[in-house]
Order: structure tokens, then C-alpha cells, then sequence
């Protein structure tokens, strides 16, 4: 928005913001405003005080009386029933209770049955309206209940029937409360009596149909006799392995020497050559002789007696083998079978007798489970008999904890709906004000203090100019005189002019400088004005022109003539010395605005404006050109493009952001070099405005 070339001089900073935004800005704005605005929360608080005081003084007085109630000791039965409360919303339910309805309508019926039909009443006829109160006493059980009216006697009165109908209340309550557990308990004893008697009768059914000694006793029985029954399968199932291994190890061999012990439950597994009771050597004699034939065959012929007689004993020996070998054979194939039929005989009885024991022992499970609900509905029967023997107990007893500590007191006068209505209207007329200022500050965007600026724009101001008492001839401040006394008015001008001196930049110093703003009425001739004193005074030779060829009116306050000037110069440059005029200042030159001219804007786009820029660069140190605002003509932003630098000039609680950013806007897209902004009449008065400020700093010849 605001150009920073590198051959321009940026803006220099003395107002010690550091062009950041600041987070603590609105709330800064909005105490601005409200030292501005003071008078408005000032009014509606006391528009409001004022309200609270008519209406305290229709409200009719209200009188209060106080009592105490407090939880008394509690007698605890062993095993009775006993009331509880909850503890965390105690005095919120005693409250709610003490204001009931129905508590108020019993005690305006012992009111109106006793002596206190006196009591006034209403216009209308009705009872007074009283409000009612408890507060908890800390660290103790006592709790306070107050009672207010408009009448002592009567707040008085009300209290202490209120204290007595609340007990006889809560009393009747518990009362109540016993009876409804009574009957709900009974009707549970009932419920459970009858459940009790239902589980008996089914039990002694049973009972009758099933004798339990004879069921245990064949329990008892058929377990061992089962027992007995598995112990003879695993010995017929260890014969049934034994040959199996006999068959499968003989298997192997040369069923030829195949011969079965006589007792094979108590043989081992047998080898190869088993040996026969009848002829235990019959083996080992056949191999004898087969061995001798083989010897003797070498030397003597089959023929030979000898011979013949060993051939005859090995055919005898071996037809007594294969017949003790048929026999082992029938006798083990005999053995096998009857093991066989022995174990299914055997488990076909394990069968039947592990029936005879589950039906047995489902009976004797069934029972079990019909006594266990006996016994569990005699407990409960049990239970809720004492519970409601307990509660009968209890019922009987009085359990009232809550007694009357103090009766009420006198009533005393409370000016506590005065205080309130005065501490509401003080409130709400105060955050009222300070809401219509937040408001007013919130829709005001008016610029009011430099860091409003740095916040919107960056570090762009270049100097401020406080605010003074204005000339009421021309509503404006006087202009800066050689010796001025308005010495923080001064001092700020000469801070602004070096400013312009000690610009830092690589390019040459700008000469020929244009003042502007974005709406009229922001102070750019005044400023411009002072600010060409305040550089002839340091002996600059410093021309001042008027180039607001409309409204300007420089001529005026500068008391000079108003023609010939610039509008004139601009048609004929070579005339630059007729026009020029001088002020009282030595090294002051001014040319005015010139003559009315239909159009004056279309004459700086004229080729003769840098002719004359040029001629005046050439004569004059610094050329200052007060020029007019940027949206109310397009001369500004036409004229500013061809000049050293354009200072733009921002009034305090005039200048709205808006015009200033749309002003700022229109000169960039114009490139015009903007070198700053000067913020016009600012508040002196303002806690962080400290700029030149110092009395004591400034001394006058005539009073040094």
C-alpha cells in the first residue's frame, strides 16, 4: 500500500511504535472511547440509580423474623429400620418444603382459627405475600429459616405456625412413608409364605413316591457291584492282550513248533520251541537226532540198520510234535473265543448296572435340588419376616430428628430489596453504558491514536501534530510565529521537519513535497502551512503553493491575496515571478490558488507541470504543495504522481480507516511514493502521548 523503494526515504519513527500488531489494541480503543464517551455509562447509571430509587419508593417495607431449627440425637436400634436423608440437597429440600403450597395453606388455616385474625390482608382480601429462607449454619447441624412480609406481627406469627405445621408434616410423612413399607413388605411375606409351602408340598411329593434310605442303599450297592464288574473287564481285556501277543509273536515263526501253555494267564509271553508238559525234550531230542543222521549219513548208508533205526525214533518224534502242536493250536483258538464272549457278557453288564446307578443317583440329585429351594425359601420367608418386624418396631417409635431450637424473633426491618434493587440498577445502568461504548467503539472505525495506524498499516507515521485551541475566526490554530509560545505545538512541527532532513535513503533528498488526505476538513493546510514556516525558519528557502484550485485557502490564512497563483502559472510557467508572494517570514515564498477556473484538474495533466516542477526544483530548497483531498477530486491523486513524495495527513477521531485505506489504495495504483502519514490533532491528553510534554524544557527570552 505504502511504497518502500529503495531509492525513497521510508517514514521516520517518532512516535515509538514499532509497527506490529497489538493484541491488547481494541481493549485500548475501547478505553479511549470511554474517556471520550464517559458521560454515557455516567447517565444510564444514574438513569438507572434513579429508577431503582422510584421504584424502592413504591416498594412497600419488608419485615423478616428468624428461627432456628437443628437435627436432634438419633436412637438406633440394632437390626431397626431406620429414615434417611440425602445429605447433599438437605437444605435445598427443606427449603422447597418450608415454601410449599401446601405447608402455607395449613398455616393461613391456623392463622385464620386463632387469635390472629387481626393480621391485615391485602386490598383484595388475601393473605399477605411472604417469602421464605433457609441457610445452612456451617459446621453444625442448625440451619436458620426466615420469614418475610411487609408486617412485623404478622412475619413474626407466620414463622412459628410454619415451624409447627412443618414438623407435624414431616412427621406425618415418615409416618406414612412406615405404613406404605409395612403393607409392601407384607404383601412380600405373603408372596414368600406361599413359595415356602409350594417348594414343601412338591418335596413331600417326591418323597412319597421315592424312598430315599432304599434309593442310597441301591446306589450304594450298584457302585460296588459296577465297580467289581470293571475290574473283571480289565482282566479279561489283559488275557484278550496276552493272546494277541501269543498269535502275533508265533506268527512270526514256523507254526510247526506252535505249542500253548496249559495255564495262559499265567504264562509269559511264549518264544519260539515251546516245550509240551508230556514231552518237555522232545524238541531238543528231534534236533539230537537230526544231528546224528547228519553225522552218521557221512560214513554209513541210508540203508544201513542204524540208519534205518534213527530214521524211524525222528519220523516218531516228529508225528508226536505235530499232535501236541494241533493240540496247543484247538486249545488256544478255544481260549480266545471264550475271552471274547466273556467281555461282552461283561460290559453288556456294566451297561445295565451304570443305568440302575444314574437313574438312582438323578433321583437322589432331584431331591437334593428340591430341599436346597426349601431351604432357600425358608430364608427368605425368614428375612422378610424380620424386616417386617423391624419396621413394625420402627414405625411405633418416633423418628423425628428435627426440633425447634429458637422460636421466631421479633421481626425487624430489612433493607435488603433496597440494597438489591440499587446493586441490580448500578449493574445493569453501568454495563449498559459500557455496552453502548463498546458498541459505539466497535462501529466507529475512526483512527484515534497512532497505534491504531501501526496496526492497520505498518510503521507509516512520520510525525503528530497535538491538538490546540483552533482560531474561531477561521476555525482553525494559528499558524506558528517566530517566537511561538504553543511550545509542544511547535516542537512537534520541528520534530516533523527533521523528519524530512534526516530521511535515511540512497537517492536524493525529495524537494518537492505533496500534502494530502482522504476526506476534507482532516487539517492538510494547516499542516501544510506550518510545516513550510517551520522549514524557512531554519533557513531553508521554501516555497508554499496552493494547489487546491477549488476550495484552497491558504491565501486566507496567510492573509495574502488570492490572485494571480497557481492556476494561472500552470497556463504560462515563464510567469513564475509575478506570482510568487512573500510572507513575513524571510526565506517564505507562497503562490495561491489563482483564479476559478471550470476545470481545473484537466491542467495537470499538462506537459507544463514538469516544466514549472522543474524550474521550481532549481530555485527553492523545498516546494510544499497543499493540494485537495483525495476523494473529493481527482486533482490529488493526478498531481502526486509527479512530484518527490506525498505526505498523507490522518485527523484524530475524523479519519475513518476506510476513506484512509481506499485513499491509500487509489495513490498506489497511481504509483505516488507515499513517505508517510502525519496523524493531525492528536490528543495530548492521552496517557501514552509523551512527546513533548515537558514544561520545565521550555524557556522565553522575556521570562528566562
Amino acid at each position: 500500500m505504502i511504497q518502500r523503494e529503495e531509492e525513497s526515504y521510508p517514514a521516520q519513527v517518532t512516535n515509538g511504535e514499532l509497527g506490529f500488531s497489538h493484541p491488547s489494541a481494541p481493549y485500548r480503543r475501547f478505553f479511549r472511547f470511554l474517556r471520550r464517551f464517559w458521560w454515557i455509562p455516567v447517565t444510564t447509571l444514574f438513569l438507572a440509580i434513579a429508577a431503582a430509587v422510584a421504584y424502592i419508593h413504591w416498594l412497600e417495607p419488608e419485615f423478616i423474623s428468624t428461627a432456628s431449627l437443628w437435627e436432634t440425637e438419633k436412637l438406633t436400634l440394632p437390626g431397626g429400620a431406620a429414615f434417611t436423608e440425602d445429605n447433599q440437597n438437605y437444605i435445598g429440600t427443606q427449603l422447597q418444603l418450608l415454601s410449599d403450597g401446601q405447608l402455607a395453606r395449613r398455616v393461613l388455616e391456623r392463622l385464620s382459627a386463632g387469635d390472629t385474625k387481626g393480621f391485615p390482608r391485602n386490598k383484595d382480601g388475601s393473605p399477605l405475600q411472604v417469602t421464605v429462607g433457609v441457610k445452612e449454619v456451617p459446621k453444625c447441624v442448625i440451619f436458620l429459616v426466615n420469614v418475610r412480609s411487609s408486617n412485623p406481627a404478622y412475619s413474626q406469627a407466620y414463622l412459628n405456625n410454619l415451624l409447627d405445621v412443618y414438623l407435624e408434616y414431616m412427621k406425618d410423612v415418615r409416618k406414612r412413608v412406615a405404613g406404605q413399607t409395612v403393607d409392601s413388605i407384607a404383601d412380600q411375606v405373603q408372596k414368600a409364605e406361599a413359595d415356602l409351602k409350594a417348594a414343601q408340598d412338591v418335596l413331600t411329593s417326591f418323597e412319597r413316591t421315592n424312598n430315599m434310605a432304599i434309593l442310597q442303599e441301591e446306589g450304594t450297592v450298584s457302585g460296588a457291584y459296577l465297580a467289581k464288574l470293571q475290574t473283571e473287564l480289565s482282566d479279561l481285556q489283559l488275557e484278550g492282550q496276552l493272546y494277541d501277543a501269543i498269535e502275533q509273536s508265533e506268527g512270526k515263526t514256523n507254526t510247526a513248533n506252535f505249542i500253548l501253555p496249559h495255564n495262559v494267564t499265567e504264562a509269559k509271553l511264549p518264544g519260539n520251541n515251546l516245550t509240551s508238559p508230556d514231552h518237555p525234550d522232545a524238541f531238543e531230542e528231534l534236533e539230537l537226532l537230526k544231528a546224528q543222521r547228519n553225522q552218521m549219513s557221512k560214513v554209513l548208508r541210508p540203508e544201513h540198520p542204524k540208519m534205518v533205526k534213527l530214521e524211524a525214533q525222528i519220523s516218531r518224534d516228529e508225528a508226536i510234535i505235530n499232535m501236541a502242536r494241533n493240540a496247543s493250536l484247538e486249545q488256544f483258538n478255544t481260549a480266545r473265543t471264550q475271552n471274547r464272549a466273556g467281555m461282552s457278557n461283561v460290559l453288556a453288564s456294566i451297561k445295565m448296572w451304570e443305568t440302575r446307578v444314574t437313574m438312582a443317583d438323578a433321583l437322589i440329585a432331584e431331591a437334593d435340588h428340591l430341599k436346597l429351594n426349601v431351604t432357600r425359601q425358608q430364608s427368605e420367608y425368614d428375612r422378610l419376616s424380620q424386616l417386617l418386624q423391624n419396621v413394625n418396631i420402627s414405625k411405633n417409635i418416633d423418628q423425628q430428628t428435627i426440633a425447634i431450637l429458637d422460636s421466631a424473633s421479633a421481626s425487624r426491618r430489612s433493607y435488603s430489596p433496597e440494597i438489591t434493587a440499587l446493586g441490580s440498577a448500578s449493574s445493569i445502568g453501568l454495563v449498559l453504558g459500557m455496552a453502548m461504548v463498546f458498541l459505539v467503539s466497535w462501529r466507529d472505525d475512526r483512527f484515534n491514536s497512532t497505534a491504531e495506524i501501526s496496526e492497520k498499516f505498518g510503521n507509516v507515521i512520520v510525525g503528530q501534530v497535538p491538538d490546540i485551541e483552533l482560531n474561531r475566526s477561521t476555525d482553525s490554530p494559528l499558524l506558528l510565529a517566530v517566537d511561538d509560545r504553543r511550545d509542544m505545538y511547535a516542537e512537534a512541527y520541528r520534530n516533523l521537519r527533521s523528519a524530512l532532513f534526516f530521511m535515511p535513503g540512497l537517492g536524493e533528498r525529495p524537494k518537492i513535497l505533496l500534502v494530502t488526505s482522504a476526506l476534507p476538513n482532516e487539517g492538510k493546510s494547516t499542516v501544510t502551512a506550518n510545516l513550510a514556516r517551520i522549514l524557512a525558519l531554519s533557513g531553508a528557502n521554501v516555497l508554499l503553493v496552493d494547489a487546491d484550485l477549488r476550495r484552497g485557502r491558504l491565501h486566507e490564512l496567510l492573509g495574502l491575496r488570492c490572485e494571480p497563483g497557481f492556476a494561472d502559472l500552470l497556463e504560462a510557467p515563464e510567469h513564475l515571478a509575478s506570482v510568487i508572494q512573500k510572507d513575513g517570514l524571510p526565506n517564505l515564498s507562497f503562490i495561491p490558488r489563482g483564479k476559478n477556473l471550470a476545470n481545473p484538474g484537466d491542467l495537470f495533466l499538462s506537459p507544463k507541470v514538469n516544466t514549472l516542477f522543474t524550474l521550481l526544483r532549481e530555485e527553492f530548497d523545498y516546494v510544499l504543495i497543499d493540494t485537495s483531498p483525495v476523494f473529493a477530486v481527482d486533482d490529488a491523486p493526478t498531481l502526486a504522481p509527479k512530484v518527490d513524495g506525498t505526505l498523507f495527513i490522518v485527523r484524530n477521531g475524523y479519519s475513518s480507516a476506510a476513506a484512509v485505506q481506499g485513499a491509500l489504495e487509489l495513490l498506489e495504483q497511481r504509483q505516488v511514493k507515499v513517505l508517510g502519514v502525519i496523524f493531525n490533532r492528536a490528543d495530548a491528553k492521552e496517557r501514552n502521548y509523551y512527546y513533548y510534554n515537558h514544561a520545565e524544557y521550555y524557556r522565553h527570552p522575556q521570562t528566562a
